[in-house]
């Protein structure tokens, strides 16, 4: 056997692993695996979490303050009804409606929730860190494509 023949069986068998794995925890389009990482990394959905992680709030002060800490501007009503809606579905977000006239609608983080936050706080903590080697990562990428 050659190092290519070898090569050739690591890439094979990865590839089957890999496969075996998508198969066993969803490949397809609605699997939660997809699904949450997606939210991950949407333009909102990580920021929501992040601020229903300091207390729950209502829509409209959700609303304010992601106006307010958000570098993409701000957010439709329409839009973090459909990004609530989306972590509720998953299972992170509560959302609660009070009896009052006219009701008050609430969200909170849930314990799933939070273990997705906690988890997404160290993939954060990792990027904070690697900032710097990103940032030259780039730099060295676009000089090389000018």
């Amino acid at each position: 056997m050659t190092d290519f023949d070898d090569f050739d069986l690591i890439r094979r068998e990865g590839l089957a692993t890999l496969a075996r794995d998508m198969a066993e925890h969803g490949a397809e389009r609605d699997a939660p695996v997809r699904t949450i990482f997606g939210l991950l990394g949407d333009r909102w959905s990580m920021l929501i979490l992040l601020l229903l992680d300091i207390a729950p709030f209502r829509h409209a002060e959700l609303r304010r303050l992601l106006d307010r800490m958000s570098a993409e501007g701000k957010i439709s009503q329409r839009v973090l009804t459909l990004k609530l809606r989306q972590l509720e579905r998953n299972g992170m977000v509560a959302r609660s409606v009070s009896d009052d006239v006219p009701p008050r609608v609430g969200y909170a983080l849930t314990p799933l929730g939070r273990g997705l936050l906690g988890e997404a706080k160290h993939l954060l903590v990792w990027v904070q860190s690697g900032r710097e080697r990103i940032e030259q990562a780039r730099a060295s990428f676009d000089a090389a494509e000018d």
